[in-house]
């Protein structure tokens, strides 16, 4: 069993952590290590660094800074152990 629990990819656990605490609408994972090969924080194989956009109603109301402070904590444990990088674009439906 690695880290993430059950064998997941870390993409498939960054989908599973935000889906279960923000319950999106829209929620796309890409991961954009190859593009950051020979890079600070790069690790052979992958799995370092992330682009997720992110459409819940639990954004409404809150600052771009709030909304990226509250996806942080959703993976705070991954944030620092196995993730490099995460761009983040996240809003609230209507915003799209």
């Amino acid at each position: 069993m690695c880290e993430t629990g059950l064998g997941m990819s870390m993409t498939d656990t960054i989908r599973r952590k935000l889906s279960a605490a923000f319950a999106p609408s829209e929620l796309t994972v890409a991961d954009d290590s190859a593009r950051h090969e020979g890079h600070a924080g790069h690790r052979h194989g992958g799995e370092t660094h992330f682009s997720v956009r992110i459409v819940s109603p639990a954004f409404e109301g809150l600052s771009r800074m709030e909304r990226q402070r509250r996806v942080y904590a959703a993976l705070a444990d991954e944030m620092k152990s196995r993730i490099h990088a995460l761009a983040l674009t996240t809003l609230a439906p209507g915003e799209e």
